[in-house]
């Protein structure tokens, strides 16, 4: 009961990041694995359990969807549920024993993501334009990370729409909450049915998940906006340092 209840706090934090400025899962992830969880059931289980999160996020800004570089959001979904399909399917038929040295890297590229994105798609934004025929390869590779990983993919979403629309990224998070929730529905799906899912401490997290979520997005509107940015980069980067301990000086 007390795993579950630390758990559940886990659940809190994480929620609570993924309301201000992402990277959820660089809390809940670590804390399943804690529990006892084998890595690939973390990850598929942490899926599952911020999911609801991701919805109520989707209905808060549903007014606001918008096509992206001219192609229909529907269009996108489509293309966003078939790529997180295929990466749930990648995460199923993936040892955890591999997946624990993947993992490291995976964490290393959303935590550059969540650090240097902005930057990386204002300079690709100088020297390349780039239309709609692009959009959907890229949106395509995105949901196969989303459905296999998913860790800031809503920021690379960001990144990669910013370069490809040219939009301003504050009317892009309607889309990217609806994108992202549509890579993880997918993949849920899969896990749900495949027995990926460790439901006791992901339900704990899910509980937690939604009480954070509520109340983090009460806080960030309070909160510096270089305060959260600096508490998530911190965050996520004491968590790639751990895993990758974790995965070659121990040599898991």
């Amino acid at each position: 009961m007390t795993e579950l209840l630390l758990v559940a706090c886990a659940g809190v934090l994480a929620g609570a990041m993924n309301a201000m400025a992402g990277g959820g899962s660089f809390v809940s992830l670590p804390a399943l694995i804690a529990f006892g969880v084998p890595s690939t059931i973390a990850n598929a289980s942490s899926t599952v359990a911020l999911f609801p999160g991701g919805l109520a996020s989707v209905w808060a800004y549903r007014r606001g969807l918008r096509p992206i570089a001219s192609v229909p959001v529907r269009t996108m979904a489509a293309v966003t549920v078939t790529g997180g399909l295929i990466g749930g399917l990648l995460l199923i038929l993936t040892p955890s024993r591999a997946f624990d040295v993947i993992l490291p890297w995976l964490l290393l590229t959303a935590t550059l993501a969540i650090v240097f994105a902005k930057q990386i798609g204002e300079a690709l934004r100088r020297r390349f334009t780039l239309g709609a025929p692009v959009v959907l390869g890229v949106q395509f590779v995105l949901g196969l990370y989303g459905g296999y990983f998913g860790g800031a993919v809503g920021l690379m979403m960001l990144a990669a729409w910013g370069l490809l629309d040219g939009a301003d990224p504050k009317s892009l998070n309607p889309p990217r909450t609806l994108m992202t929730s549509a890579a993880n529905s997918a993949a849920i799906l899969l896990f749900i049915v495949t027995g990926m899912v460790a439901w006791a401490p992901a339900l704990a997290l899910l509980l937690g998940a939604l009480a954070g979520g509520y109340g983090g997005a009460l806080v960030g509107q309070r909160l510096p906006a270089a305060v959260v940015r600096g508490f998530t980069i911190f965050i996520t980067a004491t968590t790639t340092l751990v895993f990758f301990f974790r995965a070659f000086a121990q040599g898991i």
